[in-house]
């Protein structure tokens, strides 16, 4: 049986809620001292330089004191001026996309929207076509076909809903599963999976913290790990099995991310996968869903199996 992972939790420092200071900016910029408000006007006009600004700098800049800027500072929910400035910073790294005249000015009619929409989708399933490792389909297939359960997991919008449908496409070919997107949840879930087990994890990133210590957990208790996520990612190198791919997102910050329905592509592939796999059992569960659906609602036509 593997050793257990010993697991380094975050220090509370660095597991605090992020500070939005741009958001503070703009909530709270009108409620400031006069001084204060001097400097809050000229970080809004120069982001990006105020991130290499010296205290001195800003404070000659804006024609205040020192402690003028630390007090601004605090006053942004920030410890002090180099707080501030690493915030900034932070928040500038995954916000200037959302802060242009295209991204707040962008528009089209509504068939040109779904036209886009269709486009992205089909960009983005062509890329994932090509980037597919048939045998790490087909190694996930097996394990997942075989496997006395199989724990679904996915944290966040979209990787939530992910592991919601894997769930719901394997507990109809007679698999027993489970979709789990609470963090805590899912990894006492993984503690409880013996090595007949599967944990099967879905994460567009396969970069935050909660869902790779949730692999490492079931790899010590001796569970298969199957991932669907990003190539090179901390969780697709943690993982017995990963599925790996790698999809440009679109630069318009209106449109929702087309690369979810790749991963459907994905999903869907290897669930008719593992329903060949498995064909007399599968069939059987498929045909007695069928059979209760006609019972309730008396209709014999063909029809989706409870979607």
């Amino acid at each position: 049986m593997k050793t257990l992972t010993t697991i380094n939790a975050p220090h509370p420092r660095e597991a605090q809620v992020a500070i939005d200071v741009i958001s503070n900016l703009k909530s709270r910029a009108s409620d400031l001292p006069k001084r204060e408000r001097k400097v809050a006007s000229f970080v809004q006009e120069n982001f990006e330089a105020v991130i290499s600004m010296s205290i001195a700098d800003l404070a000659a800049a804006c024609g205040v004191s020192s402690p003028t800027i630390v007090r601004f500072s605090r006053s942004m929910g920030c410890d002090g001026y180099r707080e501030f400035k690493m915030r900034l910073a932070q928040n500038l790294a995954v916000s200037l996309q959302y802060m242009t005249t295209e991204a707040r000015k962008s528009h089209s009619s509504e068939v040109g929207n779904v036209d886009q929409i269709i486009g992205a989708l089909s960009a983005t399933i062509n890329i994932m076509r090509k980037q597919l490792d048939s045998q790490a389909l087909s190694v996930a297939k097996v394990a997942i076909a075989e496997a006395r359960s199989v724990l679904v997991g996915g944290i966040g919008g979209g990787s939530a809903v992910l592991a919601n449908e894997a769930a719901n496409r394997l507990f109809r070919l007679g698999i027993p599963a489970i979709a789990i997107s609470e963090s805590y949840l899912l990894q006492m879930r993984a503690a409880a999976l013996q090595s007949d087990d599967v944990l099967f994890l879905i994460s567009a990133t396969g970069e935050a913290a909660e869902i790779v210590i949730t692999a490492e957990i079931a790899n010590g208790y001796g569970a298969t790990t199957v991932a669907l996520s990003k190539k090179g990612s901390r969780l697709a190198n943690v993982v017995t099995t990963a599925i790996e791919v790698d999809l440009p997102e679109d630069p318009d910050v209106h449109k929702p991310t087309a690369s979810r329905y790749a991963y459907l592509v994905l999903i869907d592939a290897l669930s008719m996968s593992i329903a060949q796999h498995n064909a007399e059992h599968a069939t059987e569960s498929l045909r007695r869903i069928r059979a209760s659906l006609t019972a309730f609602h008396g209709r014999i036509e063909s029809q989706p199996l409870g979607d």
